[in-house]
């Protein structure tokens, strides 16, 4: 067998490749070694700052602080809106890493109810999860001591004191503050879309009506904000900085909230509304809609079972005193009678013959008066003082619709009366166009007829007819009706702007003088319709009763309210002013079902007067004196 021969080892050849390999390592390890120091030149110098805020994000933490709302009072100082300390649990439900099984344990501690965790289970879905929300409202101080010494076993829940709104007087100004409850989804999209939303960071209560909304951007305040160091599990180690929030503004109304309570009273368990002006200036002395609700019941959050009893025939989440629509009846007479005087269709002495009723020539249709065998002989003074239909009827007709609308439109009739608060309808103040559009008919001549009355077509808010009056009683000059005196923030205090509207303007001025003189005699004369209801009062009021009919009575029949149901029976309506020569305030009252003006509207209207009297003598020796 052949032998190999012992390869000689080029040992030369060797270390040159050991050289070349050490190089190329060498040179491998000094480019991850630049690579390394480039990356940490990036980060301790180029990127210190980014870095370090991050460094910051998670060392610190700002929490918004939710500014305190503002509180309301009444013209004499009396608080109607304040803020009481509650206790809530909260929840951010970002830092829970299991929900359902951490509100398991929670229940083992403290009750809380299926409805409580339905809502709570809801809000999470429409609100960002790292955003604190209400698991129970409210809790005693039994249920916050046991879940404080158990806190630590709940990451993400805390017991959090919290300011929250609280209405002293419950039903009694519902309708006119409002109340303030949850934000909901609707409601953050538009502060977003308004730029509003960071001040709402720490918000969880909006206002939903009346005072409250109107005047939430006043009401609400500034947000502030507090800088904290946290550790590691998010608990607060110190605090760093801190940006108080701005408190909302106070806000003073022209509401008497004596008055307000009196107005409750006198209504007592019957459906309808009160208003009272300031003839001065229009400021709401009493708006009050029967029946009512308390408004606590919705700023925590109302129960389904709350809620449903609410709706209920007797509407009373309804403000009857904007939103309730009424014909006016007789209380626009007075009114009627100066549209007539200025056209010159009647004067002072005009008279005509009553018999009872009215009939448009060569229609068999009567319309009948209130007094079936008629008042006789009427002037301008009579009519008003015994409330004739039948020489409004004739008027009326000799006017037309057109005038009509055009005139009472000046009043305020069919349109927004101006009073701040959103919640308020326009009503009906029919036209010819207003009919075509509405059923696509045309104007009868005895569609008009009604409308003299007040009747027919024709609806108005309380609110509007005691505007009506009160430009009436001021001969022409309107003062919008406002509820919201000055606006109070530490030591600036804010006239709330209450711009008077142009004024009606008569050809005849005297012609006012008619009209008020009539609603003085209404009073005073022995057969005015409001006499016995105003029979020894201590100052000098006028006015002018009204019954509206609900329902229509068949030709031939007599109106029967033991035979009707009692939804079907006429409302009773009442509007005042006093004193006689000095006006310091204008009464409107509207009672459903109850008759008639003189026997239910009128007596309450005396009750507002004598309290407001016996409360303001000064003014009332003013007015009195030579």
């Amino acid at each position: 067998m052949r032998k190999h021969r012992p390869t000689i080892r080029d040992h030369s050849a060797e270390a040159n490749l050991f050289a070349r390999r050490a190089f190329v390592g060498f040179v491998f390890v000094t480019l991850l070694i630049g690579v390394l120091l480039s990356n940490l030149y990036n980060i301790q110098v180029i990127d210190h700052q980014d870095y370090q805020t991050r460094s910051n994000d998670n060392r610190i933490k700002v929490i918004p602080i939710a500014p305190n709302r503002g509180l309301i009072y009444d013209r004499n100082g009396v608080l109607l809106a304040e803020n009481k300390p509650v206790y809530n649990l909260e929840v951010i439900p970002e830092e829970v890493d299991d929900l359902d099984k951490a509100l398991a344990a929670v229940e083992q501690l403290i009750t809380i109810s299926e409805q409580q965790k339905a809502d709570f289970l809801d809000d999470i879905k429409h609100n960002r999860r790292f955003k604190s929300q209400v698991l129970k409202a409210r809790l005693n101080e039994t249920e916050v001591a046991t879940f404080s010494v158990n806190q630590h076993k709940f990451p993400g829940f805390s017991i959090e004191a919290r300011l929250a709104r609280y209405y002293p007087y419950g039903d009694t100004l519902t309708h006119a503050l409002g109340y303030v409850a949850k934000l909901n989804k609707k409601e953050l999209t538009k502060l977003e879309a308004e730029d509003q939303a960071t001040n709402y960071r720490a918000t969880h209560d909006i206002g939903k009506l009346g005072i409250e909304k109107y005047y939430e951007e006043l009401l609400h305040g500034v947000v502030g904000s507090q800088r904290v160091e946290v550790n590691n599990r998010g608990r607060v180690i110190r605090t760093l900085s801190l940006t108080p929030p701005e408190p909302g503004h106070d806000l003073v109304l022209t509401l008497d909230i004596g008055l307000q309570q009196i107005a409750q009273h006198a209504l007592k368990d019957m459906r309808g509304a009160v208003v009272v002006l300031d003839a001065k200036d229009g400021g709401v002395l009493a708006m009050y809609s029967n029946p009512s609700y308390d408004p606590n019941l919705f700023v925590h959050g109302i129960s389904s079972k709350n809620y449903k009893e609410l709706l209920n025939p007797d509407r009373p989440l309804i403000n009857r005193t904007t939103q309730g629509r009424y014909a006016p009846a007789s209380t626009v007479k007075p009114h009627m009678a100066i549209l007539a005087l200025e056209e010159g269709l009647v004067t002072e002495q005009t008279q005509i013959w009553d018999p009872g009723f009215f009939q448009i020539p060569n229609v068999e249709h009567k319309w009948r008066d209130w007094r079936r065998w008629g008042h006789g002989h009427v002037d301008v003074y009579k009519a008003i003082e015994e409330s004739c239909d039948t020489y409004f009827y004739d008027v009326a007709y000799r006017l037309g619709i057109t005038k009509i609308s055009d005139f009472m439109t000046q009043f305020g009739f069919g349109e927004l009366s101006g009073i701040d608060i959103h919640e308020e309808t326009t009503a009906i103040m029919p036209s010819k166009e207003w009919k075509e559009a509405r059923f696509r008919e045309s104007w009868w001549r005895g569609d008009t007829i009604s409308v003299g009355i007040g009747q027919g077509y024709w609806t108005a808010t309380p609110m509007q007819i005691a505007n009506a009056t009160n430009i009436l009683v001021n001969k022409g000059i309107d003062h919008p009706p406002h509820l919201v005196q000055v606006a109070k923030k530490e030591n600036e205090v804010t006239q709330i702007n209450n711009d008077e509207k142009p004024p009606v303007q008569l050809k005849n001025p005297h012609h006012w003088q008619i009209a008020l003189d009539a609603m003085h005699n209404t009073v005073h004369k022995v057969t005015g319709t409001a006499h016995k209801a105003f029979k020894g009062a201590t100052y000098d009021p006028a006015g002018k009763t009204g019954t509206a009919q609900v329902v229509s009575i068949a030709q031939g029949e007599r109106y029967d309210a033991e035979s009707l149901k009692e939804r079907q029976r006429d409302n009773a309506i009442y509007i005042g002013f006093a004193p006689y020569n000095d006006p310091q305030i204008v009464v409107s009252v509207v009672v459903e079902n109850t008759g008639g003006g003189s026997t239910v509207g009128a007596p309450i209207a005396r009750q507002l007067m004598d309290y407001y009297f016996s409360a303001n003598p000064i003014k009332l020796a003013q007015s009195d004196a030579p």
